[in-house]
């Protein structure tokens, strides 16, 4: 099948196959650049996320500090009260003097495992137990941090960092530090040159700890595929994905305290710090836009270089060939040396062929000039002997004898009408068989039939084509058809006779004759069949077959014979 698509035009071209194969021999390299861009090009992505998670941090950095310090803070806190929990009065002043000391924290306090806060730095005891936050305490026993909008001491939203207080593994209560949102929204985050859509931090749980443009921005651009605690597992990473209003967006993810809260920005895809994509795609098409090119320029060169030429010296032998003549403009100047030598050798060639064309046809011409001059001394041989016949008919002493010598004078003059068509023609290959026909018959009637005879003569003849060597049985069969339709026709102005000579093809390569007359006014006399003997042996010599029929006062002869288009056997007789 492969060979059969390439044995086109098209593809057995020169153009096509040098580029084919260029493009082979340029395909090794082309994956290569390719390769390395696709290596470039991820190598770009990965840097642009680095850069992602690098401004997230930047971003988050101050919320950190502040949440890693209330971690620290719980810890160094854990030790001491675990000292004095049993007095709360000193240690609620402990806690006291530690919440003034620092400005961060609305109330610090100690939780135990049953819920009752008797150690807190407002000094005001109270039960948590049914407390949302506290059943998280207790559920989790992990560090945690989690948003309390309505809190019982600090009447305005905290941020409760808790950090549990174990003692040989058991559980003894938690250290809560207490950090107004008001005091994280006063963090100044340091400047960054691109801001990202929208920047905050969650829990393990996914609750929304702090934001920097407000909770309601932060929810609407939160992915829609999963909640935030499923993004927990892929922290330190950048993927895309919608926000709720169903725009695409480009998330990072980092840890702020592993395993406890994280920090998030939410990026526009069409941000400077993500052009690394449409980098990638410029960088893929830079190494087929090369490979194009290459081939585009080989293309170009070969063109220039040899396929125009040989188009031209092409259109030279194809002129050559119709019409015979030589380039007027030979190829030069640009030309490479090789297609110059080609031309050469074609000019060369074709004068060569034009010398011996026109020996031949200077050859031709002399042996059609002897032939046309054998042809019309054999007819004036012919009408020679006519005239010697037609003087010793003259002197005939019986009827029977001037009819014997018409009919032989008849059929020579039948066969010098060949040889003046022939010699008459400017073809000597090929004789129109209706002129010859209807000359003979004509030259016939005009000798057998008397004036005032009343006969109807009706003719009707088809340009057919004929060998010299059927033309010859061809007239002397009309001859003989023709003498013996004037030998039986009736005479007389009210014999209501005719006779019809009919020449027509019937095929590509067969012609049919035929000659009809009325009979009634033939001679008594028995004839000797000679007439009808010429009739079969001159249509064998046709190849023809003859067909006679007598009804109703007319006698028909039909003879169907082969005309072929190339030379045939002829049959003897």
């Amino acid at each position: 099948m492969t060979s059969g698509f390439l044995s086109t035009n098209v593809f057995r071209g020169l153009a096509f196959r040098v580029l084919l194969f260029l493009s082979l021999a340029l395909l090794p390299i082309g994956l290569i650049a390719v390769v390395q861009t696709r290596e470039i090009a991820d190598q770009n992505l990965s840097n642009a996320e680095l850069s992602l998670l690098a401004i997230t941090e930047q971003a988050s950095a101050l919320q950190s500090n502040a949440i890693q310090e209330a971690f620290g803070a719980a810890d160094a806190l854990a030790s001491i009260v675990n000292l004095i929990k049993d007095d709360d009065v000193s240690c609620s002043a402990f806690l006291r003097e530690y919440q003034e000391t620092s400005d961060l924290y609305t109330v610090i306090s100690f939780i135990q495992p049953d819920g009752k806060r008797e150690c807190v730095s407002s000094g005001i005891p109270d039960d948590v137990s049914r407390r949302e936050v506290f059943m998280k305490m207790i559920r989790e026993k992990e560090r945690m941090a989690s948003i309390v909008m309505n809190p019982m001491q600090s009447k305005e939203p905290v941020l409760v960092v808790t950090n549990p207080l174990k003692v040989s593994g058991e559980l003894i209560g938690f250290i809560n530090m207490s950090i107004p949102e008001r005091m994280l929204a006063k963090v100044a985050n340091p400047e960054i040159k691109v801001p990202p859509a929208a920047m905050l931090t969650f829990n393990t749980q996914g609750e929304i700890l702090t934001t920097e443009n407000g909770r309601t921005v932060a929810e609407s651009e939160l992915p829609s595929f999963a909640a935030l605690k499923w993004y927990v597992g892929q922290s330190g990473r950048v993927f895309r994905d919608v926000n709720q209003s169903g725009k695409e967006r480009v998330y990072a993810v980092l840890p702020i305290v592993p395993g406890v809260v994280y920090a998030m920005s939410v990026w526009p895809t069409d941000s400077s710090l993500l052009k690394a994509g449409s980098t990638t795609a410029l960088s893929l098409f830079l190494p087929v836009a090369m490979w194009i090119a290459s081939l585009i320029v080989a293309f170009w060169a070969l063109n220039r270089l040899a396929i125009k030429h040989i188009g031209k010296l092409s259109r030279q032998m194809r002129h050559f060939a119709l019409n015979r003549t030589l380039p007027r403009t030979p190829l030069g100047g640009v030309v490479p040396t090789e297609i110059v030598n080609m031309e050469q050798a074609f000019i060369g060639m074709a004068e060569s062929i034009l010398r011996d064309e026109a020996k031949l046809e200077d050859n031709l011409r002399q042996k059609n000039i002897l032939l046309k001059e054998v042809h019309h001394r054999v007819k004036n041989n012919l009408q020679l002997i006519s005239s010697i016949m037609n003087m010793q008919i003259r002197q005939a002493s019986t009827q029977d004898a001037k009819r014997v010598l018409q009919r032989l004078q008849d059929r020579i003059l039948s066969l010098a009408t060949v040889h003046k068509s022939l010699y008459q023609n400017d073809s000597l290959t090929r004789v129109d068989g209706g002129a010859l026909t209807n000359e003979i018959v004509n030259q016939l009637l005009s000798v057998g039939l008397p004036s005032g005879s009343g006969v109807k003569i009706i003719q009707h003849y088809e340009a057919i084509q004929l060998d010299p060597d059927d033309a010859a049985p061809l007239t002397l069969l009309v001859s003989e058809a023709i003498t013996n339709a004037m030998k039986y026709v009736a005479l007389g102005e009210d014999a209501n006779s005719f006779i019809d000579v009919n020449l027509a093809y019937t095929g590509a390569e067969s012609a049919k004759l035929i000659v009809k007359n009325t009979t009634g006014g033939g001679q008594d006399e028995v004839g000797t069949g000679l007439g009808s003997r010429l009739i079969n042996a001159f249509s064998r010599q046709l190849n023809g077959q003859v067909e006679t029929n007598e009804e109703d006062g007319v006698y028909t002869l039909c003879v169907e014979f082969h005309v072929p288009l190339q030379s045939k056997e002829v049959y003897d007789y």
